[in-house]
């Protein structure tokens, strides 16, 4: 039996057949077309702007021009417990104020807070408010820290072959230029470091040092597989414009160095020196067009966690910064009751692309001492993550990673090996750090379930829980 031959693609048999498809399919656009916006709900336009600081009560006089002079923010930063009270006078009740005061005693960071970060704080619920909860340490929040804690969680230490440079990756080095920031963050990794000695805990000296920078520049052009360097510490914004040209100047020099940043809270904290330090800011300008000539990359990173920070004079800044061409990159660390849900993380995303940062990195929360009730759990990270990537450009959706205690450097939070919920232990490989190891992140253990609390609160299943944890990964499928 002899079958009939199908008609050829221009046959009239066929043409209706298309014609009939291409209506349905324009059809079913249509029908598809997603309704206009309501502009009232593109919040992440919404700026802060006007004289907010002047709610403040030692900053009701103060002017616009004051205010937005760095010098003035420097001077009138929050570092003890005795100038928030005279900053605030009657914002705070005494018992918050009571609760502030042990915080601070028993805080491993020193305290530092810019008058502009505190004039964004909601003093009428200060223990809820974002921004109060990275700053500025109350008693009643402080959790025990994770048994499998340690004061450098990174190993950076371990892995410096000159003080204040970190290699750990093949072709990137981390440079330590200074020990002191524009403010201090709870959360700060390097509370090893950075800051002044505590009450409590006395800190690793990194200061700025002509002979110990030399011993990094030495290590650095030694090399010639590092290509990229982060300029960190402590924090870039601190360093004077001179230190901006006689380290930028010296990495351009290299031949090996084709890209470096510098790593700063700077434009969160305190955008006011992008604004009034022009010394600094022609300097740095100066030293990307330089590395633009060589065809060298040189930009910024910086660190907003939640939209709040974003205000009228951060977009001032980010302008000043785009329109002599410094590309910023913003990272991000997810703390409880910061920025650990959807909404807020994808409003601060947003908020960020519209004054021209790109969101680079999220990062779960180092395992830092005092700080176990901002650090939330790695499902956490999964479920945002999950929430916010498609809402805006892929170039605006960060990646969500895990900087790998013991040095495992970042994995990408989806990538582990093994996740045990119960215990809160997630494993995870390195093949480019040490192809061999096994690098464990811990969640919070006040965020686990029943079962999981009560093993940890037994000395005794510790390492148990670490190698099962480690035993399961190694028998994973791949």
């Amino acid at each position: 039996m002899t079958s009939t031959p199908a008609p050829e693609p221009d046959s009239p048999t066929s043409l209706p057949v298309v014609e009939d498809i291409g209506r349905a399919r324009a059809a079913e656009r249509v029908h598809r077309a997603k309704p206009p916006v309501d502009p009232a709900t593109l919040h992440h336009r919404e700026l802060l702007g006007g004289e907010f600081w002047r709610k403040i009560p030692a900053y009701r006089d103060v002017d616009e021009a004051t205010f937005l002079d760095y010098r003035w923010q420097m001077k009138h930063s929050v570092t003890k417990v005795a100038k928030l009270l005279a900053a605030l006078q009657d914002l705070a009740d005494d018992g918050f104020i009571e609760d502030i005061r042990e915080g601070f005693h028993h805080a491993p960071m020193a305290v530092r807070v810019s008058p502009y970060m505190l004039a964004l704080i909601d003093w009428s619920d200060p223990y809820s408010d974002p921004i109060r909860r990275q700053f500025i340490p109350t008693n009643s929040e402080l959790l025990p820290d994770h048994p499998k804690l340690d004061l450098d969680s990174l190993h950076e230490l371990a892995d410096a072959p000159v003080p204040g440079l970190t290699h750990r990756y093949p072709d990137k080095a981390l440079f330590l230029a200074l020990d002191t920031c524009p403010v201090y963050c709870r959360f700060c990794t390097r509370s090893y470091a950075v800051g002044l000695d505590t009450d409590e805990f006395e800190k690793v000296s990194l200061k700025p040092n002509n002979t110990r920078w030399d011993r990094v520049f030495e290590y650095v052009a030694s090399r010639p597989e590092l290509e990229d360097i982060v300029i960190s510490g402590g924090d870039a914004y601190n360093l004077r414009s001179d230190h901006i040209r006689a380290i930028g100047e010296r990495l351009l020099a290299m031949p090996n160095i084709r890209r470096f940043r510098f790593a700063t809270k700077g434009p969160a904290v305190m955008p006011q020196k992008i604004l009034t330090d022009h010394p600094w800011i022609d300097t740095l300008s100066d030293i990307v067009e330089q590395g633009r000539k060589l065809h060298k990359e040189v930009c910024i990173h910086t660190h907003f966690n939640h939209p709040n920070e974003i205000t009228e004079i951060t977009e001032r800044a980010m302008n000043k910064l785009f329109e002599r061409g410094i590309t910023v990159r913003n990272q991000s660390v997810l703390q409880r009751g910061v920025n650990d849900d959807a909404k807020d993380m994808g409003l601060l995303l947003k908020r960020l692309s519209h004054v021209n940062v790109h969101p680079y990195y999220v990062y779960m929360h180092d395992l830092v001492k005092g700080v176990d009730n901002l650090r939330t759990t790695l499902q956490t990270a999964l479920d945002i993550e999950k929430q916010v990537r498609g809402m805006t450009a892929g170039f605006n959706t960060p990646t969500f990673v895990t900087d790998a205690p013991g040095g495992g450097g970042k994995r990408d939070v989806h990538s582990y090996d093994w996740y045990d919920r119960e215990t809160g232990v997630s494993v995870y490989r390195s093949p480019n750090v040490d192809p061999d190891a096994f690098y464990c992140y811990f969640d919070p253990i006040d965020l686990l379930p029943e079962g999981g609390r009560a093993r940890w609160a037994d000395p005794g299943e510790h390492d148990a829980i670490v190698s099962e944890a480690i035993e399961n990964a190694k028998h994973r499928p791949s």
